[in-house]
């Protein structure tokens, strides 16, 4: 993952590519690099007895049986010919066996390797060259996570150290930052914008589907890639400190007469269940000796007029401490004489001074307790589940584990639920239930839990456990792993609270992009889309090369987000359009398969809008203009001052819709006045 790739043209003529292996994933490769109009040849040991996607027997040139890594085996499936090998079999020894065979025989080659061992397959990087592995459990934990998290990011991802974030966002009244704010002006430094859906309306099917001059409104969902801090990535919830502070925040805030009682009963419940049993005793004792402590000091004070409301206040405390002795005993208290004060109120003294000592009684318990417990947590270094708020991940195989430490990279709070016995020192920082899931669910606080991910090895099972667990909260978001795309299929409409996921389809896109050469960094997905993120270095040939960035973006249908001239050590993120790429220049784009197809095949869309241009209120206005006209269309000084000089004019080249906008509002701020109108269209569009 760390080679740079090249987009170089390719003929209209199918290339040839072969794919090892015919389980889930193998399937989804195909189905997915057929999108690309290629010639497909598959290996396997035995014919599938199940074809979870039915179109793969008819979407192969040839089918082998046999074992992929015996050189007469590959050479019957034309590996001299091919292109590029995925092998994605489930045994990693036989996809590194294969792969060695295939590199003796085609030096040229591109090797898509199924592997998790990540310091092995980085040396055969280096040594075989054009080779490159993916781990789908690694590719997936993202999406599992995401989805987990429920917040509005949608995607992430690191690019030179720097973090950015993918956010879908549902435009609220009174966001001054946009509402009532035409799209473009939404563009910053550290800011694009990739989708705008007004109100009531269907996303678009690809980047730049919009109109930049349209204004925001109120209910419109907007998607935009930002450069974030680690801090504020996502939204932070109490830590496990603070739990019992913040849900004293939760009863205070809103109190009203009419759910007083509501909010008290709530809260008594909440606090029930994040604490031990001796804490409730306590609690309880602490409100019964305040109660008592001030009716002492009423009874004292009224009953003897004479002794101050602070004497009374002192008496009831030595009460309380189990002074009875000292008061009513051999030595006499002389603002209470004892033979004049009546027995309820003698017996009421009692009754202090015995409350009082099982109060410090608990007391010591609970110091006890505090101190055997840290002491016991000292040497296990277990730390407690999570009182509100978090995640509980059901299912702690590779992938739940993967999981895991992505959400701890994202400081979200979670508990993990496993059957068996893990090892001691797998996710010590995180709580683990090592029971059934069934039995383990309660104690996982799951009443409060925010998400709820069931990744097992047993889809049927997943199943089982995620509705049984949304049962006990459904105010939970609900994430199911599913290892057959049909299966997905066929229960997300039936359960449309629970998103279904399905590691194979998530991973299918990032192999088969990698075999035409993309470096995918990561991916996301976007109006259900997988958008990929993808690194390219220009070369002399390449499809891009030449290209202004807003013609690579506008005319592919992707998205720029970091850029680097070759031989320098800078490098833009989020970088303006009027920049034009050459040999060596570095790009990385985020871009959907269609997107990556177009660069592939070196097909742009369509230019369908134009410029006139009326008239320079100016003298300089001529030079500026023609300085705005070289750096949006990427024509010539020479050519854009002859255009000048011959106002007014349509401009000969065409362009696309948010070029043409663009260079309308450039012009007009060195006062050239123009407007941009869509091919043999009357209106102006400006």
């Amino acid at each position: 993952m760390n080679s740079t790739t090249t987009a170089t043209s390719q003929d209209k003529n199918p290339d040839l590519f072969l794919v090892c292996g015919l389980k889930s994933l193998g399937q989804h490769c195909i189905a997915v690099l057929k999108q690309y109009n290629v010639k497909i040849i598959a290996i396997d040991n035995v014919l599938p007895e199940y074809w979870e996607v039915p179109e793969v027997p008819s979407l192969l040139e040839n089918l082998i049986i046999g074992d992929c890594r015996q050189p007469i085996i590959l050479e019957q499936a034309s590996i001299r010919q091919c292109r590029s090998i995925l092998l994605v079999t489930r045994n990693e020894r036989v996809n590194i066996e294969t792969a060695l065979a295939s590199r003796r025989i085609n030096p040229q080659i591109r090797i898509i390797v199924r592997s998790d061992k990540q310091n092995f397959t980085e040396l055969l990087t280096k040594n075989l060259g054009n080779f490159v592995a993916f781990e789908p459990t690694h590719l997936s934990a993202h999406a599992f996570a995401l989805a987990a998290l429920g917040s509005e990011a949608i995607g992430y991802f690191t690019l030179e150290g720097q973090l950015l974030r993918v956010n879908e966002h549902r435009v609220q009244r009174h966001e001054s930052w946009c509402c009532g704010k035409q799209l473009y002006r939404l563009n910053l430094t550290t800011r694009r914008v990739l989708s705008h859906t007004p109100v009531s309306s269907q996303p678009p099917k690809q980047f730049y589907e919009w109109n930049p001059e349209t204004v925001v409104q109120v209910g419109d969902t907007l998607v935009y890639v930002e450069v974030a801090q680690q801090m504020d990535l996502f939204e932070q919830y109490p830590s496990k400190s603070q739990s019992f502070g913040w849900q004293w925040q939760q009863l205070i805030r809103g109190i009203t007469v009419k759910n007083l009682q509501q909010k008290i009963i709530k809260f008594w419940q909440s606090y029930y269940q994040s604490q031990n049993q001796i804490r409730r005793i306590a609690t309880i004792y602490a409100i019964t000796v305040l109660i008592l402590w001030l009716m002492g000091i009423v009874f004292y004070w009224l009953y003897y007029p004479d002794i101050s409301v602070q004497e009374a206040f002192y008496a009831t405390a030595v009460l309380l401490l189990g002074g009875y002795g000292d008061l009513f005993g051999g030595v006499k208290f002389p603002l209470l004489p004892s033979e004049q004060m009546p027995w309820w109120l003698r017996f009421f003294s009692l009754g202090l001074t015995l409350i009082g000592q099982a109060f410090v009684g608990v007391l010591y318990a609970l110091l006890t307790d505090a101190l055997v417990t840290s002491r016991f947590e000292f040497f296990k270094r277990s730390p407690p589940i999570p009182q509100c708020n978090h995640v509980v991940l059901i299912g702690l195989n590779q992938l739940g584990q993967t999981i895991a430490e992505v959400l701890q990279e994202l400081n979200q709070p979670l508990v993990g639920i496993h059957t068996t016995t893990l090892e001691q020192k797998t996710l010590p920082q995180i709580p683990k239930i090592i029971d059934n899931a069934h039995a383990a669910l309660a104690e996982a606080n799951i009443s409060h839990a925010k998400s709820i991910v069931v990744v097992g090895d047993d889809h049927m099972e997943n199943l089982e456990v995620g509705l049984m667990a949304y049962a006990m909260n459904p105010s939970s978001r609900l994430i199911i792993r599913s290892q057959d795309r049909q299966f997905s299929e066929d229960i997300a409409p039936l359960f449309p609270y629970a998103q279904v996921l399905c590691g194979a389809t998530l991973s299918a896109e990032v192999f088969a992009c990698a075999a035409f050469g993309e470096n995918v960094l990561s991916f996301f997905h976007l109006n259900a889309e997988i958008i990929m993120v993808t690194e390219y270095k220009i070369e002399q040939g390449d499809t891009l090369n030449g290209l202004l960035l807003s013609q690579i973006a506008l005319g592919y249908g992707v998205v720029p987000i970091l850029y680097q001239k070759a031989r320098q050590s800078n490098y833009s993120l989020l970088p303006w359009n009027d920049l034009k790429l050459d040999v060596g220049d570095r790009l990385i784009i985020l871009a959907s398969s269609n997107g990556l197809q177009r660069i592939e095949w070196g097909e742009m869309l369509p230019r369908l809008w134009q410029v006139k241009i009326e008239k320079a209120l100016t003298i300089n206005a001529i030079a500026d203009g023609a300085e705005k006209i070289v750096s949006i269309t990427g024509c010539s000084f020479t050519l854009a001052r002859q255009w000048l000089n011959s106002l007014p004019i349509v401009l000969p080249t065409p362009l696309y819709q948010h070029q043409a906008q663009s260079l309308v509002r450039e012009l007009t701020k060195v006062q050239v006045l123009a407007n941009a109108t869509l091919i043999n269209a009357s209106q102006p569009n400006s």
